[in-house]
């Protein structure tokens, strides 16, 4: 059986199990590669399987502990107290206000590589203010389910990078500033091109009514603790090496959800942990089956194939192929769609510079959540904001999703 065979016979199990009976995709994934195993002639392939599964194993650590210490920022009412700060401190300064909400947005993504963590925790936050101010509904949505792309885009954690690191062997140093040269315009031009025509200002009286209460008074700074020692640490590594010790990624989440215990509320750290683990579980499994899925590819030829194809292309045809299927492979899963094409379009694009080509393809794949029918973080934004349709979200996410390729082109 030839490698193109193959591979089509995977995708096509894939979209199979995935679109049409609805499998969850880390298990479409699993019995892709399981079906690409056998049509190659080598049975089960358990060793490869197994082997692939624990492909992602440092990128599966981050994610559990990232999303621990966002748990724990939440029960103990410290993502409360910041959000209600910034927003009282910028509400009478219209540019200010909107970054300060488009970051606000972003961090959860930022902290966890999840568009939908960040949809449901801060943007849920910030809705009803943003609302409050005259905003729309479906510019709030839109606003918000850019935002959160953009965190889930933006340094320290970038899970698709990740992926595609992963696939070729290169480790996760040095993405901080493309990724920031990436997302920053982006998430600036994002929020004043949607909110600054419509926001106003209003009293003080009614903003509060709509402001998530703040524990300041009650616990006072040490509330900031956890998230200065892990902003500290996350950023040390990189601005005083030598100085601040490098104890990885995964250490620095489990330190600041330590102290994010006595620093606010009191909370069941073991019932935190069981649902930040609940809730990152999808995410993990399509990891696992993400790479299950190259081991197999690259097991039977497919991987190489798809590559030498690729280096066929003339330039134009290359980058508009990257335009357009990265975001519409992304509407079943950007993490998918990081790991099937961003691999292949990296190893073809190996005269560039490999860091700066990475992460532009994050953004471009990144875009999958909001392509129908799955479109995540536009069905999850319009969930928060209350808009039925959330077809009326996405239209306001086009001309800034447009952008993002342009700029990734540029860089």
């Amino acid at each position: 059986m030839s490698e193109a065979a193959i591979f089509l016979f995977m995708i096509a199990t894939f979209a199979l199990l995935a679109m049409v009976l609805k499998l969850p995709i880390g298990v479409s994934l699993v019995f892709s590669a399981l079906a690409g195993s056998l049509l190659g002639g080598e049975g089960v392939a358990l060793h490869h399987l197994v082997e692939g599964s624990f492909g992602y194993f440092d990128t599966i650590l981050i994610i559990v502990t990232a999303m621990i210490f966002m748990k724990v920022l939440q029960e103990s009412g410290i993502l409360d107290t910041v959000t209600a700060i910034l927003l009282k401190s910028f509400y009478r300064r219209k540019v200010a206000l909107l970054l300060t909400v488009m970051a606000l947005v972003m961090f959860p993504g930022m902290i966890t590589g999840s568009s939908t963590t960040a949809v449901l925790s801060t943007g849920a936050l910030v809705a009803p203010v943003l609302m409050k101010m005259g905003l729309s509904r479906v510019k709030t949505g839109a606003l918000i389910a850019m935002g959160a792309i953009l965190g889930m885009i933006a340094p320290p954690v970038n899970i698709l990078v990740m992926i595609m690191g992963g696939g070729v062997d290169m480790p996760y140093v040095g993405f901080t500033l493309p990724l920031l040269i990436i997302v920053i315009p982006l998430a600036v031009s994002t929020s004043l091109w949607l909110g600054y025509k419509n926001i106003k200002i209003i009293e003080y009286k009614q903003m509060k009514e709509v402001l998530p209460e703040s524990f300041f008074k009650k616990y006072g700074f040490r509330l900031y603790l956890p998230l200065i020692i892990v902003i500290g640490l996350l950023l040390g590594q990189s601005l005083m090496p030598g100085i601040i010790p490098d104890i990885g990624i995964p250490a620095i989440f489990l330190l600041g959800s330590f102290l994010g215990i006595f620093c606010g509320k009191p909370l069941n750290i073991l019932k935190t942990t069981q649902k930040a683990i609940e809730e990152s579980m999808p995410i993990l499994c399509i990891l696992v089956g993400v790479g299950m899925f190259i081991q197999i590819m690259t097991l039977t030829g497919a991987r190489g194939w798809i590559v030498t194809s690729f280096l066929s292309f003339p330039p134009l045809l290359l980058y508009l192929g990257i335009a357009t299927s990265m975001p519409l492979f992304g509407a079943v899963s950007s993490f998918g769609s990081a790991s099937i094409l961003g691999v292949p379009f990296i190893l073809a694009l190996i005269d560039k510079n490999a860091i700066l080509t990475s992460s532009a393809l994050s953004a471009v794949a990144g875009l999958g959540d909001l392509m129908p029918p799955t479109a995540l973080a536009g069905i999850f934004a319009a969930q928060v904001v209350g808009e039925a349709n959330y077809f009326k979200v996405l239209r306001f996410c086009l001309m800034p999703a447009l952008f993002a390729p342009l700029l990734d082109k540029l860089i």
